[in-house]
């Protein structure tokens, strides 16, 4: 393990120079992100939670961030559809390695209309909309030989690019009811912002020791 220190160079998160609200400064951020050379600064890891209370996380992409929330897209019937089902309590963060930051955001998750996620569906590639009907998401599968025959099926099925979306595949949106900005500094003095929501259209800013 590589236990030498990160030096932080980046910029300091003062509320003299902040929004009252969240979302000004989160575009700002992502779009830094977006030109720091980021492959995928929409990559964010993404926790549910089993009715057991069981926590898991992977990484997702979040394919639109509004006013209203974070959208990504998946297999309803997944693990994570199935504990968004029973419990639509929700995380994501962002790390941004090379600008030294991260953002934290929780809220409650709802799916998107039926017509966002098939307009969505259907500016996707080819190869991604014929795999949305292939994969049975997070169940078992016998051998990557089935995988590839059965994606082989589909292909045959819909030969052209009229592929229909899944009935089983869509959109959903964390709407945040906290988002944390956090920015690297120097001698671990980090700066933590988190904005909390006070009513659909308030949110209240207040300053967390690293």
């Amino acid at each position: 393990m590589n236990n030498s220190r990160i030096e932080y160079l980046f910029e300091k998160l003062d509320e003299q120079n902040l929004p009252l609200e969240p979302f000004g400064l989160f575009e700002q951020w992502f779009q830094e992100a977006s030109s720091s050379g980021i492959i995928e600064p929409n990559a964010a890891a993404l926790a549910t939670c089993s009715p057991e209370g069981k926590p898991s996380v992977r990484i997702v992409l979040i394919k639109e961030i509004n006013q209203q929330g974070f959208v990504f897209f998946t297999n309803y019937n997944s693990r994570k559809g199935s504990e968004l089902k029973n419990n639509p309590y929700a995380a994501i963060t962002f790390f941004w390695d090379k600008l030294q930051r991260q953002v934290r955001i929780e809220g409650k998750t709802e799916k998107i209309s039926e017509e966002k996620s098939v307009e969505y569906f259907n500016s996707r590639p080819v190869g991604s909309r014929l795999s949305a009907w292939v994969s049975q998401q997070s169940q078992e599968v016998a051998d990557r030989k089935t995988l590839e025959e059965t994606f082989a099926t589909i292909k045959n099925n819909y030969p052209g690019e009229e592929i229909p979306k899944p009935p089983h595949w869509g959109g959903y949106i964390l709407i945040p009811e906290k988002i944390e900005f956090w920015q690297g500094r120097e001698n671990r003095m980090h700066d933590r912002i988190l904005f909390s929501t006070v009513d659909q259209n308030q949110w209240q800013r207040k300053r967390l020791f690293p």
